[in-house]
């Protein structure tokens, strides 16, 4: 079956304007006679900059992209794709790149929308210019083992692991709407990476728009740092290696998956920390939600009355890909950089008795060393928050 171009469907600039995160969409700027100076200052782009602001604060509100923004529909495409490069540019400018990570999520999830109810073709179109090779198939859409890998990793819904695929020649074979989601997880990680801007440009963004950023700076959540973390008896720096790499990977606004989530929720609670601190930990999170994310660390916290669920055992996290113990090279400490010996005793088999042979307290439920504690089979995953997800096949 052969490829038609979406330019079939939609002419060049009307594809940009939907689909802005396109390489390509920047040359643009050039065609419009419009430079990143005068989209920053000219009174004649006040409507883009006026809507790209609204698109920021409405991500910071809301990474869901549940938040609709009948401004944005209504717009001319010249002026939905000016706002986009306007948000891109200002948020590439900020400070700290947690609020660029949340609104790469809410772009991402908007365009998901669109991606679900188009053609085929278009799909396949914009796949393409991503740099992944999606061809129509059969059941729907084919992609190439190694791109279903690249973009199917950071998802955490169980359904999306590769065992679970229909793997034939290479490819696996999905339905339109799960190739979507696909493609949503491609915009989001183009999306996340700041654009590469000169000194001189960060300066004028941050001068022109400091009462944006500063309001940015209020609504977007906050990590906590490891110095925070200090409910009750806890003692952060006694933390196994692989609790340590996840409260980096939140701490920088990353996203950290379901079952690293559930795992330090749980961990956290068990080691002293009180409610508030579990959930100040999660506000790091590119698609953090307070709601969310307090409901679920009240499920885990008062399981079995109070006293909450295990995290999951070493050899559990290892499968999910979540220890570290022969180190994690991206670590800024060299001691989370190094090999960790304890790790490796034969009768170590869980977090927690690596935190309490390191002289830490584990409350409210004591598992004696050398056991294999039980872990749950985890609850319904709620985006934005730390808990588990069954395998039920929904989305």
């Amino acid at each position: 079956m052969a490829v038609h171009r979406a330019s079939s469907l939609l002419d060049e600039r009307s594809l940009f304007a939907e689909y802005p995160f396109l390489p390509g969409a920047e040359a643009l700027l050039g065609e419009l006679a419009v430079s990143v100076r005068a989209l920053l200052s000219d009174s004649a782009f006040a409507s883009a900059r006026s809507l790209g602001r609204a698109r920021i604060l409405a991500a910071a509100d809301d990474p869901r992209g549940a938040r609709d923004l009948e401004e944005l529909a209504r717009a001319d495409p010249s002026v939905r794709l000016l706002s986009f490069l306007f948000a891109r540019l200002v948020l590439s400018a900020a400070a700290a790149p947690a609020a660029l990570r949340r609104w790469a999520v809410a772009e991402a999830k908007r365009n998901h929308a669109r991606l679900l109810a188009v053609p085929v073709e278009e799909l396949v179109e914009v796949a393409r210019r991503l740099g992944f090779s999606l061809a129509p198939g059969a059941d729907g859409v084919d992609v190439p083992l190694v791109d279903y890998l690249r973009l199917s990793v950071p998802i955490r819904e169980a359904e999306f692991r590769l065992p679970r695929q229909a793997l034939q020649h290479g490819s696996v074979a999905v339905r339109p709407a799960r190739a979507a989601r696909l493609l949503q997880e491609a915009v989001r990680l183009r999306l996340a990476e700041p654009l590469p801007l000169a000194d001189d440009v960060v300066r004028e963004v941050r001068e022109r728009e400091a009462d944006l950023l500063e309001e940015l700076a209020r609504r977007t959540p906050a990590p906590v740092a490891r110095a925070e973390l200090r409910g009750g008896a806890m003692r952060p720096e006694l933390f196994p290696p692989c609790l340590r790499k996840m409260q980096r990977t939140l701490q920088k606004g990353e996203n950290l998956s379901h079952s690293g989530r559930f795992c330090l929720a749980a961990f956290l609670h068990r080691a002293g920390a009180d409610f508030e601190t579990i959930v100040d930990a999660f506000r790091g999170a590119p698609d953090f939600d307070e709601a969310v994310t307090r409901y679920q660390v009240e499920h885990i916290t008062l399981h079995d009355d109070g006293r909450g669920y295990e995290p999951p055992e070493c050899e559990t996290l290892r499968s999910h890909g979540l220890c570290v113990r022969d180190g994690d090279p991206t670590a800024d400490d060299p001691r989370d950089k190094a090999r960790d010996e304890r790790c490796f005793e034969p009768s170590l088999r869980h977090p927690l008795q690596y935190y309490r042979r390191r002289g830490g307290a584990v409350v409210e439920r004591d598992v004696p060393d050398g056991a294999a504690p039980t872990s749950p089979g985890g609850a319904p995953d709620r985006r934005g928050g730390p808990e588990q997800r069954r395998s039920t096949g929904r989305r």
